[in-house]
Formats: structure tokens, C-alpha cells, sequence
């Protein structure tokens, strides 16, 4: 038996307290392998290598999964995990046996149950999460990039102010190291305040303490770091690389982990995150992995051939020739295949360009060169006049600059006119109103 069945004297680990007679004593040493052999793994297996047999065992001996399968065995199984998966459990069983696990030695250790691994295992979720430490806020930048650099990669540098520890105090703001709380907020970070509303009547305010500025704790003067004032943090400008990868899209993100500097000396840094956003180009607009330019030519480029130059991104010249004899119609398209974007994380392979034609005519032609393309040109057909005893009555057309302009007076031209007919039936309409009161007056 130990004393109170504490491991340490007073609770304290690396002593024993006294036994019932008053007199000091220790646990005998153990050579005990009965959880390593329940489990099938040697004493000096690794955390990994007894989590494994542990998983295993489990699903094999579960009596719910498995017929012939006892809950003594399934009990026995998770009994050694427990122990084993426990840091200090295990260096006092390895030390002691299982004697001294039964007696309440290690029983402060964490680790978690075992019955809820094997519940978590069955359930396909592994190990339950642990709580996640405290996080300060993200630093979010955003950051205009060309397309010549998301196309080629490239690395810009940005200078961000930040918080580091104070390497004086280690991030404590005092010189003993120690934390103090605040007298104001008593480690709340909270003040609370009472307001009178009227007679017998107060209202509770909360606010942030002004005194540590939500931090809890206060620094005296007599203890207070000379390198940071009591803080814990110093300011500091850093320079960060951004590494621009070929193929990156609009609106990607390039996180650095933990480089948004600290908010509070007890939080862990956020992170840096640049948020790219690409700007306009004057030649190529990029839709996913592909590249679309606007091309005009003339008529005669249209239907006698043409030839161009394009300067891609990476600063290659494209020469563009049509076939002879083909003719290019308006608003149509081209494809050059694989001389788009990259694909992002596949750089050697990318998109197409695409090349929409817009054909200018002239404005007016002479007569002579109305003549000479007559002659060029295929003759048009003459036109077919429906049956009618009337005689075909010739009209003009007008020329229109702007098709939405012209749309916008009609649709005003058509209000216009349905305004104008609603009151001309209503003046109708009441003057027929009238006359029939009338005419029942005199009846």
C-alpha cells in the first residue's frame, strides 16, 4: 500500500508518502510486461507502433463486431492502451507493474479515456481533436499583380509592420518573469460599471479595462522589463517574399503561417495572407487557363489573307498568318492551341489563345471600285419581287452609329405614345359616363 495512495509526498511527483504505520514507504520494482504482451508489441515500442496494435485489437475483439468476441478481452485491450498511450502511466507501470497503476499512481496524468478511442475508432473518426490553442487575428493583404507575372512566376517583396516578443523579458513584460494580475479587473480583462437610471434603479456596464487594456494582468513599476515597458511585445518592420507561381489565378491566396506577428503575448501569432488580384492588361483578357485578344482587320485583309505579330506574356513575338484563299468572316475565331496560361501546379501545360476577328468596312465606295469589285466578285442575285398589282415602292435606309441609343428613344417613343392614348380614352370614357347619368336623370 502507498501512503494515500498518492504517487509523491504531499502530491508532489519523485517522492512517496509515509505508509500506515508512519513508516516510509516505496513500491517494490517490476519487471510486469502483461500490457505490452496484451497489446503484442515489445516493452520499447513507439507511441505509433502501440496505437496501431491497439486499433487493430479493437476491431478484432469488439463483442459488438464480432461474434466470439468477449467484453473481459475488449476491456483487457483497452485497459493497456489507457496506460501505455499515457506518457507518465507508462514510465510508472514500467517502473512499479500494474499494481501501482490500480493504486491511483498517475492517475493526474491527461490523455484521455480509453473507452472513448475505441468509440472513436469504430465510429472511422481516430482520436478525438484536442482543443485548439488561441490564434490572433490574420493579417490580410492584398496585392495587385500583373499578368505577365502570373503567367512567368515572380517574387515581390512587402514590408509589414508586426509585434515580436520582447527578447529582454521573453514576452513577459517584467523582469522576475512573473505574471501579475490587475487590480481593476481582478484577470478579466473586464471592467463592470454601475450606472443609476432613475430612483432604485442601476443598470451593469461592461467594458474593457483601461487599466491593462484586456490583457488581465499589470505590470509594477519596480518589476516592469526596461526593454519593453512592461508590454512583453516590441514593434518590428519586416520584409516578406511572395512568391508569385506561375498559373496563379485571380483572387488566389499565398498564406505565410504565423508571420502576422502577436496581439498578445500568451496567443499565437496569425497568419500573413496575400490575397492577389489581377490587374487589367491592354492586349489579353484571361478566362481560367485560356488568353482571348481582340483583332481587327480590314476587308481586304479579311477576304485576301492577312498576317500579324503578337507579343506574348513572356516576351515572345507570335506570328499570326491566315491560309491563302481563306476567307475570314466577321466576329469569328481562331485557336492556337497551348498558348494560354499555365496551369497552376502543372506548369508545362497550358491553356489556348483564342483570337476573335472584327472586320472593318469602308465607310463609302466610288464608283470605280464598285465597278472593279463587280468584276472581282461573284455576281449578286437579282432580286424577286412578290406578285402584286401594285408597283414596288422604293424606300431608303438610314444609317445608325449607336444600335443602343437608337433602342433607348424607341422604348421613350413607345411611353410616350401609350400616355398620349390613355388619356385620349379616359377624356372618352368620362364624357360616356356623364351623358349616361344624364339620360337616367331624365328617364
Amino acid at each position: 500500500m502507498f501512503g494515500g495512495g498518492f504517487f509523491g509526498g504531499g502530491g508532489f511527483p519523485g517522492g512517496f508518502g509515509e505508509s500506515m504505520g508512519g513508516m516510509p514507504g516505496r513500491p517494490p520494482k517490476s519487471n510486469d510486461t502483461k500490457y505490452y504482451d496484451i497489446l503484442g508489441v515489445s516493452k520499447d515500442a513507439s507511441d505509433s507502433e502501440i496505437k496501431k496494435a491497439h486499433r487493430k485489437l479493437a476491431l478484432k475483439h469488439h463483442p459488438d463486431k464480432n461474434q466470439g468476441a468477449t467484453s473481459e478481452k475488449f476491456k483487457e485491450i483497452n485497459q493497456a492502451y489507457e496506460v501505455l498511450k499515457d506518457e507518465e502511466k507508462r514510465k510508472i507501470y514500467d517502473q512499479y507493474g500494474e499494481d501501482a497503476i490500480k493504486e491511483g499512481m498517475g492517475s493526474g496524468g491527461g490523455g484521455g479515456g480509453g473507452m472513448g478511442d475505441i468509440f472513436d475508432i469504430l465510429s472511422g473518426g481516430g482520436r478525438r481533436q484536442q482543443p485548439r490553442e488561441r490564434r490572433g487575428e490574420n493579417v490580410v493583404h492584398r496585392l495587385k499583380v500583373s499578368l505577365e507575372e502570373m503567367y512567368s512566376g515572380a517574387v515581390r517583396k512587402l514590408s509589414l509592420s508586426r509585434n515580436i516578443k520582447c527578447d529582454t523579458c521573453g514576452g513577459k513584460g517584467t523582469k522576475s518573469g512573473k505574471r501579475y494580475q490587475c487590480e481593476v479587473c481582478h484577470g478579466s480583462g473586464v471592467q463592470v460599471m454601475m450606472r443609476p437610471l432613475g430612483p432604485g434603479m442601476m443598470q451593469q456596464i461592461q467594458q474593457p479595462c483601461s487599466n491593462c487594456n484586456q490583457t488581465g494582468s499589470s505590470v509594477p513599476s519596480y518589476d516592469m522589463c526596461n526593454g519593453c515597458h512592461g508590454k512583453g511585445l516590441l514593434p518590428e518592420k519586416k520584409i516578406f517574399e511572395v512568391h508569385i507561381e506561375k498559373g496563379h489565378k485571380h483572387n488566389a491566396k499565398v498564406v505565410l503561417r504565423g508571420e502576422a506577428g502577436y496581439s498578445e503575448p500568451g496567443i499565437l501569432p496569425g497568419d500573413v495572407i496575400f490575397v492577389l488580384e489581377q490587374k487589367p492588361h491592354k492586349t489579353f483578357k484571361r478566362i481560367q487557363a485560356d488568353l482571348v485578344i481582340e483583332k481587327d482587320i480590314s476587308l481586304t485583309e479579311a477576304l485576301c489573307g492577312t498576317s500579324f505579330y503578337v507579343q506574348h506574356l513572356d516576351g515572345r513575338v507570335l506570328e499570326v498568318l491566315t491560309h491563302q484563299g481563306e476567307v475570314i468572316k466577321p466576329d469569328s475565331w481562331k485557336c492556337i492551341n497551348e498558348e494560354g496560361m499555365p496551369v497552376h501546379g502543372r506548369p508545362y501545360e497550358k491553356g489556348n489563345l483564342y483570337i476573335r476577328f472584327s472586320v472593318k468596312f469602308p465607310e463609302s465606295l466610288s464608283s470605280e471600285e464598285v465597278q472593279h469589285l463587280r468584276q472581282v466578285l461573284p455576281a449578286p442575285p437579282q432580286p424577286q419581287a412578290p406578285m402584286s398589282e401594285d408597283e414596288p415602292e422604293q424606300v431608303h435606309m438610314r444609317p445608325i452609329n449607336d444600335m443602343e441609343d437608337e433602342l433607348k428613344q424607341r422604348r421613350q417613343y413607345t411611353r410616350n405614345t401609350s400616355n398620349e392614348a390613355y388619356d385620349s380614352d379616359s377624356e372618352e370614357e368620362g364624357g360616356g359616363r356623364g351623358g349616361q347619368r344624364v339620360q337616367c336623370a331624365q328617364q
